[in-house]
């Protein structure tokens, strides 16, 4: 047995806060892109559990499932982050939509983001859609992955939207590869306390 020098600290401080939460209180535009292959400049005017309400900047209002959300960032970088998108067209031709089941899901654990966040690892991201996302995870919540694209530009990914991530070497961080892999016992941050 072992464990992750910091991760029960991190976890504690940031695992129940979420994104959602802080832009209500900020109240800027966020380009939100959500199922299916769509995009919304709105301000966020109330998170609950499962749905958002935004204000369109072209005006009106909608309530926004949050399970439709896929990733999401602050407007004033969506010029630099439109263009580094890009997108995985054989995903894309999957047509997969959100997946509202739990146990559908492609789920990451904490103990593998916590060692790829504080060891700075170039990662790649894919979402269900097939956008392609590459950056840094600067954070994680329950819910989200804040990433940085080009190490200045936050880009908060909603968990249950990922297909896949994985690092330069194709190297898998899935639950699925890692529950086989390990990899976090790999890391620096990792106390074997057998030994």
């Amino acid at each position: 047995m072992g464990y992750l020098i910091g991760l029960n600290e991190y976890l504690a401080a940031h695992y129940h806060h979420s994104l959602f939460d802080q832009a209500v209180l900020n109240g800027e535009p966020w380009m939100i892109h959500a199922h299916p292959r769509r995009t919304l400049n709105a301000r966020i005017l109330e998170a609950v559990a499962y749905d958002i309400a935004v204000a369109r900047a072209e005006g009106g209002t909608e309530v926004l499932p949050k399970i439709q959300i896929k990733f999401l960032y602050p407007a004033y970088v969506a010029d630099s982050v439109r263009s580094l998108l890009q997108l995985d067209r054989t995903v894309q031709a999957l047509n997969l939509g959100p997946h509202f089941s739990p146990r559908c899901r492609n789920h990451v654990k904490n103990k593998t983001l916590f060692p790829l966040m504080k060891e700075k690892i170039d990662l790649i991201f894919t979402t269900l859609e097939g956008d392609l996302l590459k950056g840094i995870i600067t954070g994680f919540n329950r819910y989200e992955i804040t990433v940085y694209v080009k190490e200045e530009l936050p880009v908060t990914l909603l968990r249950h939207a990922l297909l896949d991530i994985r690092d330069n070497q194709e190297k898998c961080y899935l639950k699925t590869s890692q529950e086989k892999r390990e990899d976090w016992k790999k890391s620096s941050l990792y106390v074997d306390e057998r030994a």
